[in-house]
């Protein structure tokens, strides 16, 4: 029998509901994880997963309404490629990761959902290894990151557009034998119910060192800012040695040109003022390191579209981004639509349809290479 070992945990942050014992099912989807609930210990014959595509899981195994994986003993790896995991499936967790000697490490992926599901847990002495991982668009009543008794190293990960329906943080580190250490996080545009973004608790332990960047957390207001890191009483233990010189400095081209010359000649109405720009045609814009970091933006018409195949199909709406596109790169377009994106790396340019994210009604995409998204109808 699988022991699952419970740790008080302030109001704040409500004690995990362990997930029954079951069947380890041995289905997989094409998008390289199991096709529906899945529990993993020591004896399984898979422990590397490398997603191909998103992973969307839209309900629950009949064997299962408590989590869709579930890691109770034994060493794992998920390789997102920088897939996504998306669950539609309502209550529950998508990852729960329990008890002493289990690890995952969980690379290049993000963590998104719809109807409450909570996104990850690690209780009882497990182990969580995450780099590059993105939490965004997850509204929940849990934190979106639950640590509990268990230890957890986390690096450049990021936590955009969540929502924390309760008094709860977007993230908690709870728990005696609790120890995380947080190396190089973004924390944007989070709500929260009069809680905190970060918060460490009940005898937990935490770290946040180099580049930390938190910035636009509100309270479900939308005008009290959020507080950001803080030992929520008196037996957590919060060290921050964060170092926000080590973020990289931004590039800042001598002169505002493209990157790569459009396949025509694009005819901006507002130049590369993206304030004027986001005025007139309301869309917004967000780069890692600040719009003044030398990332520039221009609206396209169809001649700086210049692909006929496009324009025939009749699109929406098309901006060309360039400069330091690499930091990373948010665009929301004000309709809702599909996103298409024409690679300025390329001659002629490559096109490639892009994942886009509905928030409030706008169409959003991320991007880290210059070129043009085109909004297309659905």
């Amino acid at each position: 029998m699988i022991a699952f070992l419970a740790f008080p945990i302030q109001s704040q942050t409500p004690v995990p509901t362990a997930p029954a014992q079951l069947t380890n099912p041995t289905v997989m989807a094409p998008c390289g994880l199991p096709a529906s609930w899945a529990q993993f210990n020591a004896s399984a014959t898979v422990t590397t997963f490398n997603m191909t595509a998103d992973c969307v899981f839209n309900s629950w195994s009949v064997q299962s309404s408590q989590t869709l994986l579930l890691f109770v003993g034994g060493t794992f790896i998920i390789n997102g490629n920088g897939h996504s995991i998306i669950s539609n499936t309502g209550a529950g967790w998508i990852l729960y990761i329990s008890n002493a000697g289990t690890v995952l490490n969980l690379n290049d992926v993000t963590i998104r959902q719809n109807g409450g599901t909570r996104p990850v847990v690690a209780t009882g002495g497990a182990r969580l290894n995450a780099r590059s991982v993105i939490f965004r668009d997850n509204t929940t009543s849990h934190s979106t990151l639950l640590i509990s008794g268990s230890e957890a190293h986390l690096e450049d990960v990021q936590f955009l557009n969540n929502r924390v329906t309760t008094a709860a943080p977007i993230v908690s580190f709870s728990g005696a034998n609790s120890l995380t250490v947080l190396t190089n996080g973004i924390f944007r545009r989070n709500v929260v119910n009069n809680s905190d973004i970060l918060t460490v608790s009940n005898f937990g332990a935490a770290r946040i060192e180099g580049c930390i960047i938190s910035e636009n957390n509100f309270q479900t207001d939308g005008v009290t800012p959020a507080n950001s890191f803080r030992s929520a009483d008196s037996t957590g233990t919060l060290t921050d040695n964060r170092d926000n010189s080590s973020c990289p400095r931004p590039k800042r081209k001598k002169k505002e040109v493209p990157t790569a010359t459009p396949t025509a000649t694009p005819r901006p109405a507002y130049g590369a003022s993206y304030t004027a720009l986001q005025t007139a045609t309301g869309m917004t814009f967000e780069a890692t390191y600040g719009l003044d970091s030398g990332v520039h933006f221009r609206q396209l018409d169809g001649a700086g579209i210049g692909i006929q195949s496009i324009i025939d199909a009749g699109y929406l709406a098309a901006l060309d981004v360039y400069g330091y596109v690499e930091q990373g790169v948010e665009v929301c377009f004000p309709q809702i639509g599909r996103v298409i994106f024409l690679d300025a790396r390329t001659m002629p340019r490559a096109i490639t349809p892009l994942e886009s994210t509905v928030v409030n009604g706008m169409t959003c995409v991320s991007i880290s290479s210059p070129g043009s998204l085109v909004l297309m109808p659905n």
